[in-house]
């Protein structure tokens, strides 16, 4: 039986490549990167320290899919929201950046529940995951960075009691198990 032949090529078949470049052309192949999509700005933005708020992209991106403008028919993605935290951790991943991005998303997706009167027990699941990922990213913060982000993340746990499916609750156990015994 004759072998199977790779028919997509690997990083080492493009670094390969990469060394015949000369600066001009490196630079012109991240020019056209760059000018491909906003998620390649974004990314070169962020991992070069590039503009005022590097994390205003991302947050862009997750209030857009979790916190979708409903009256315009746009729709909801807790998988395109938190898409948005991975790539941020993947161009940069400093912890801060996560911690207010998880904070960010939780404070989107709540305010859209209490908002909205919504029913999407898979959307609230993703919430409670995305609160006890926030609390968790927020204590490994200094203290004086961690009071404003926990404050923040209280204010989402108001905004659950309406809400229902447990949610408020279960918000309540990662808050004990987070921040008391801290």
């Amino acid at each position: 039986m004759a072998s199977k032949t790779r028919n997509i090529p690997s990083w080492s078949d493009v670094k390969s490549k990469l060394e015949h470049f000369d600066r001009a052309g490196l630079v012109g192949l991240l020019a056209d990167l760059h000018n491909l999509s906003h998620d390649n700005q974004a990314f070169l933005h962020s991992r070069l320290a590039l503009g005022a708020d590097p994390l205003a992209p991302y947050k862009r991106t997750i209030s857009r899919w979790i916190y979708p403008d409903l009256s315009r028919n746009q729709g909801i993605s807790v998988a395109k929201s938190k898409k948005a935290i991975a790539d941020y951790r993947k161009a940069v991943g400093l912890p801060d950046g996560v911690a207010e991005l998880s904070v960010f998303y939780c404070e989107q997706a709540a305010r859209l529940s209490a908002e909205c009167a919504l029913e999407d027990e898979g959307y609230f699941m993703a919430l409670v995951r995305m609160f006890d990922k926030a609390l968790a990213a927020v204590m490994t913060m200094e203290p004086s960075q961690r009071k404003p982000m926990l404050e923040r993340l209280d204010a989402v746990r108001s905004m659950t009691n309406a809400v229902g499916w447990g949610v408020k609750d279960e918000m309540d156990e990662l808050w004990a198990d987070h921040v008391v015994s801290d």
